[in-house]
């Protein structure tokens, strides 16, 4: 009983691990893709309102690599999870030089973006 209790006494003094957190996300969406991204606006990157769903190279009249225009893939949270861990590897010849390292801010930030609806 006292092995148990102790067990029991142990697993409660584990910190919660909390799933992806959009706020923070936001937070490094800022921070890390802000310089070249916007949410409602394209600059030096497309704009990602709305990018959860969307083909990719699908926002209109950007200048999109031609890896990029001629790819089938959809953003979702698994394919934007390869993305931003790697790029190239996933879209061979495509013009973004950034990469996201650590996997839990990755999850914050496709958290956030997972929030942003399409603009109007």
């Amino acid at each position: 009983m006292a092995a148990l209790l102790a067990g029991l006494l142990a697993a409660a003094a584990l910190p919660a691990v909390a799933g992806p957190d959009a706020v923070r996300g936001a937070k490094l969406y800022e921070a890390r893709c802000g310089g070249c991204h916007a949410v409602e606006t394209d600059r030096i990157g497309p704009r990602h309102a709305g990018l959860v769903g969307r083909r990719a190279g699908g926002v209109m009249d950007f200048d999109y690599s031609p890896a990029l225009k001629t790819s089938a893939l959809r953003w979702n949270a698994q394919t934007l999870e390869r993305w931003l861990a790697d790029p190239e590897s996933l879209i061979p010849g495509q013009r973004m030089g950034y990469r996201l390292g650590d996997a839990a801010e990755r999850a914050d930030v496709i958290a956030y973006l997972a929030t942003l609806s399409a603009s109007r």
